[in-house]
């Protein structure tokens, strides 16, 4: 039989962050119902496709390889930082000790969260959904379902607003 974690243990919060009205309405609810030591704002995105490897050259048939132009902003990473920012303000307001990350999707955006949650040892997951419904739902899971199945963590999802 286990009981509940040592007290010594700081509690952690993982707040997955997309920018959405959904995702808004979850961190109203996590600083209006919940408590945590640490309340980590995540926000995953996906980086622009610029091959395998980061240090890649672009091929022209005419020539030799193109260097990658290291000052060339990422409009993905630049994006995912401006809703990261968003969500640790929305965090700190609903009075949470926020801090903000931000995951590249190596795979999916739900692997990510759990792989992040993993690594925070977090206690709870705090999630958004579409509430797809009908076919749809049948169709397409969503990333929060996934997160639930597969997490291995309790997670609390926020529905949208009715």
């Amino acid at each position: 039989m286990t009981g509940p974690e040592p007290r010594d243990k700081k509690s952690v919060l993982v707040i997955a962050f997309d920018g959405s009205p959904t995702a808004r309405r979850a961190v109203q609810y996590a600083g209006r119902f919940l408590t945590a030591d640490r309340a980590v704002v995540l926000t995953v995105w996906s980086p622009l496709d610029r091959g395998s490897d980061p240090g890649s050259y672009s091929y022209d048939l005419d020539g030799p390889p193109d260097p990658r132009d290291d000052d060339e902003i990422d409009i993905a990473l630049a994006e995912a930082q401006r809703i990261n920012d968003e969500g640790l303000e929305l965090a700190l307001a609903a009075g949470l000790p926020a801090e903000p990350l931000r995951r590249a999707a190596t795979f999916t955006v739900w692997q990510a969260i759990i792989e992040a949650a993993d690594e925070l040892d977090a206690d709870l997951i705090v999630t958004g959904t579409r509430a797809t419904t009908g076919l749809r739902s049948l169709i397409q899971s969503s990333v929060a379902d996934h997160v639930l199945r597969r997490g291995g963590r309790p997670v609390l999802i926020v529905p949208p607003e009715p």
